[in-house]
């Protein structure tokens, strides 16, 4: 069983790694150097690969708030890591700062308590307009994904997990991210993680009252531990599987559903001509949306540049695609042959992907090894089909056509049909039952 928290916990979000740092304080700090009254400071990577600050090298860093008013603003984080949406901000975050070198960069972390880091992952995640149902499912299972991968994190400090994200030969590339790629901090900020922006996206009274409401609260399953409870944008019409996306490990309460008001039958996706048929058609389900009001509860002002995601459509040239893949993976596989699909998990989405050119033939995955090969950002998702619209004399591929289905990885909520829930009347809790199959909500603090 997971344990009891006498008190709200604190954690450590990973900001922004670079060579060098610019953070500008507002209001009181203490630091190594005494008490520090606003100002901007500058840390740096040494030659040693410590942190350079003052004039003096140290192995760890904190500045630490004085009150609850102190902020601090880190210029030019990246946001949409790899994403077609990458840019960069200034943002702004309450709580302490630290600085730790990790992978040889320097990171700058925000030592942050659990419901702040809430209020700002929801209103960062959509919109801090959304549905009172729909604020309070998320911070449900935002707390809840965020206390399993502290466990998680604990657990593999003392040796009781191991680490397994890359299985790699010459005919195969296996590999995955997930929350244990961060040694010294918690969580990252970005989508890979959750998104976390600190102060800078406006909360409003709204998303104060779903994280206050809902304060400590989490998904447990049948044994008491915490559930993973993962999220993304849109399903497609049916819930992907945990194992299929990330380690081999199966989770009774991320099971594959269809994402729909009535329980019906779905075709069996793994098997490709009916992954053919769905994502080819429309089915009904929840995501399958494009009520503006309803996106824009779940779409902040970067997501709605992605128009298409219940059905889209991807085309490349031969060139374009032989290109792509060889400087997304660093591998020349010479001219595209075939994109074979090779195994698909219950959502419809590629598990494992073999590319066969002229040059090499390899198989890749998982699903998200998958979107970033094929794509300068990531696909929306790795449900998808292979078209060749056309061949030359040599019957070489000249081009290829992606029909695709969802956005992101599938698993758990899908926040475009809780979205839809929220607006047809289910409340938060019949929100968790849809996507978190028998779970319980429990109060850990």
């Amino acid at each position: 069983m997971s344990a009891k928290y006498e008190n709200e916990p604190t954690l450590r979000v990973g900001i922004l790694a670079a060579p060098s740092i610019v953070v500008a304080l507002h209001g009181e700090f203490s630091s190594p150097e005494g008490t520090l009254n606003g100002g901007e400071i500058k840390a740096e990577l040494s030659g040693d690969g410590k942190i350079l600050w003052n004039g003096a090298e140290y192995d760890s860093l904190n500045f630490k708030a004085s009150d609850d008013s102190a902020r601090f603003e880190i210029r030019d984080v990246i946001i949409g890591v790899n994403f077609h949406w990458e840019r960069r901000e200034n943002q702004t975050f309450k709580g302490d700062l630290a600085f730790v070198v990790e992978k040889g960069m320097l990171e700058a972390v925000n030592i942050v308590k659990v419901e702040d880091y809430l209020r700002s992952v929801i209103s960062s995640e959509m919109s801090a307009t959304a549905s009172p149902a729909l604020l309070r499912a998320h911070a449900v299972i935002s707390r809840s994904w965020l206390l399993a991968q502290i466990e998680k994190h604990n657990r593999i400090d003392t040796g009781d997990t191991a680490k397994h994200p890359m299985r790699v030969s010459d005919t195969e590339i296996c590999r995955w991210q997930d929350r244990e790629d961060h040694e010294l901090f918690d969580v990252c900020a970005d989508d890979h993680c959750q998104r976390y922006q600190g102060t800078t996206r406006q909360t409003t009274e709204a998303v104060d009252l779903a994280v206050n409401e809902t304060a400590g609260m989490v998904l447990t399953d049948k044994d008491g531990e915490l559930c993973d409870a993962r999220f993304s944008k849109c399903c497609g019409g049916v819930f992907e599987e945990f194992e299929n996306c990330w380690e081999p490990i199966h989770y009774h309460y991320l099971k594959a559903t269809r994402d729909s008001e009535k329980p019906s039958a779905f075709p069996d996706l793994k098997v490709e001509e009916n992954a053919k048929a769905w994502i080819e058609g429309a089915p009904e389900a929840f995501c399958n949306t494009r009520d503006k009001e309803i996106l824009g509860q779940v779409l902040n002002n970067y997501d709605q540049e992605t128009t298409d995601f219940y059905r889209w459509t991807v085309e490349y040239t031969q060139d374009e695609l032989g290109s792509l893949i060889k400087e997304r993976s660093g591998i020349d596989y010479g001219k595209i042959l075939a994109l074979e699909p090779i195994h698909r998990g219950t959502s419809g989405r590629l598990v494992r992907l073999r590319i066969i050119g002229t040059k090499r033939t390899m198989t890749i995955g998982k699903e998200l090894e998958i979107r970033r090969t094929l794509s300068t950002s990531h696909l929306y998702s790795s449900a998808f089909v292979v078209e060749v619209p056309s061949r030359d004399a040599d019957g070489v591929p000249e081009s290829f056509r992606l029909r695709g289905a969802g956005w992101g990885h599938g698993v758990g909520l899908c926040q475009i049909g809780a979205a839809v829930m929220g607006a047809r009347g289910y409340n938060f809790r019949q929100i968790l039952e849809h996507y978190y199959a028998d779970s319980s909500l429990t109060k850990l603090y």
